[in-house]
């Protein structure tokens, strides 16, 4: 099997790492090959705060990954999350020289490198600039400025911001692990690429990705990503505030969470008990599934107001920012019992559950098809996206090697050689061969 068809996502979560293989198939949709999964040792809310333990679980799930597919993984494309990350609105500008010539390429990348040099808290660096829209000489709302004429050139940005250091840290896991970088991609992104329709983020929607360490938020509007911000807070404390609420271990809080949880305690009848085996031959407890729901609800609540706190601020209120499409739950948390319902009640949006069944195969396995993997299908796609982009710009670089070539034995003149046409490249691209350069250097 051609490998450069084969896209390899790492999802590295707080409480699993998720390694998923796929290819593109005939009809356009991704087949995925093999899923390897393994509990997350090292990461915490997000962030790598053990190596060698983040290196163990990321090569058990490679592995697993690698027998289902029958395929060897070489590089892979990683997801990036964390309570580090932050975003923040910019607008910036350059005057143009030339003004009777058309704006082009160099004129935007000129534009995104000037936010490039903003000046960021220390240890922090920037990760994406994505452009929103533009502005020519005072003419607002231009979605795409190539082609136009104008003196200066104006854009409002989202810029993500993230610890350099956390960024580091993953790079050196992944190369540690025998695997080599070939994408970094901001996690609420790659959920939003698996779960969402262009009819969503066009009419505007808000992607609330509920993972164990922390839950992201990541809202469009007009196709365009809006605001992006991470809370601190994920499924793991709603399981903390269960086991400490039911003096119970992990292990059964977890389970106790996964099997009779519910976000809303009315839900429950007061005679509904369940019975716990006790440690070591103690006595058996008994919990009332009122009580349980009474637990995770006071959690939930506080993750979801804090969640709707940041949507406010994007302005939702507002009559033009209205998000029409409403919220799309996804990740491991999103399949509590009642959620949805919850989510409704709090904010007043339209909610649904986001499966990321749309963009792959219909024979593949219906575990996938789970919102726990929305993430790693999205990192999948984009990796199977950066493939594609690459073998466009390798055709272009052929196309006019072959016309340059015409052009000389045609006129069989002075040698001319026309440059290759660079596309513009995310900065994302840029970053990963960043972090390669230094764990290169760091050898």
């Amino acid at each position: 099997m051609d490998k450069h068809n084969i896209s390899v996502g790492l999802d590295i979560g707080t409480t699993k790492i998720v390694a998923m293989i796929g290819r593109r198939n005939e009809y356009d949709k991704v087949e995925i090959l093999g899923v390897g999964k393994s509990k997350s040792m090292g990461v915490h809310r997000g962030v790598v705060n053990n190596i060698t333990q983040t290196i163990q679980s990321i090569q058990q799930a490679v592995q697993e990954a690698e027998a289902a597919a029958s395929e060897k993984i070489e590089d892979v494309t990683v997801g990036i999350a964390g309570q580090h990350i932050r975003s923040l609105q910019h607008s910036d500008y350059i005057t143009r020289a030339n003004s009777d010539m058309v704006i082009d390429e160099a004129d935007i990348d000129r534009l995104i490198n000037q936010v490039h040099k903003l000046v960021m808290l220390p240890g922090e660096e920037i990760i994406h600039v994505l452009p929103q829209e533009f502005k020519i000489d005072g003419q607002a709302e231009i979605k795409e400025p190539i082609g136009m004429y104008g003196g200066r050139l104006e854009a409002n940005f989202h810029v993500v911001v993230g610890q350099v250091s956390s960024i580091r840290n993953i790079g050196r896991c992944i190369k540690s692990a025998g695997l080599q970088l070939e994408g970094i991609t901001l996690e609420p992104l790659a959920s939003a690429n698996a779960v969402l329709s262009q009819e969503e983020k066009e009419a505007g929607v808000a992607l609330i990705d509920i993972g164990g360490g922390t839950t992201d938020l990541a809202v469009f509007k007009d196709g365009i990503i809006r605001h992006t911000a991470v809370i601190p807070f994920g499924g793991n404390v709603i399981t903390e505030d269960i086991k400490e609420g039911c003096s119970i271990i992990e292990k059964q809080a977890e389970l106790l969470k996964m099997k009779f949880g519910s976000a809303w305690p009315g839900e429950n009848k007061d005679n509904e008990i369940v019975s716990i085996p006790g440690l070591r031959g103690r006595e058996p407890k008994e919990i009332t599934l009122k009580n349980l729901s009474k637990i995770i609800h006071a959690r939930v609540v506080e993750i979801i107001e804090q969640v709707y706190v940041e949507i406010k601020n994007y302005g939702h209120e507002e009559q033009k920012k209205k998000l029409i499409a409403g919220i799309v739950l996804t990740g491991g948390g999103s399949q509590l019992k009642h959620l949805k319902q919850l989510v409704e009640y709090i904010t007043g949006m339209d909610t649904r559950i986001g499966y990321p069944n749309e963009h792959i195969a219909g024979d593949s396995d219906d575990d996938i098809a789970s919102p726990l993997f929305a993430t790693a299908v999205g990192l999948v796609m984009d990796g199977l996206k950066r493939q594609e982009r690459n073998k466009a710009e390798e055709l272009e670089e052929l196309i006019i090697e072959n016309e340059a070539e015409q052009s000389m034995e045609v006129q069989q003149q002075e040698v001319f050689v026309e440059e290759p046409i660079k596309e513009r490249r995310s900065f994302l691209d840029k970053l990963t061969e960043r972090v390669k350069e230094f764990l290169d250097n760091a050898e």
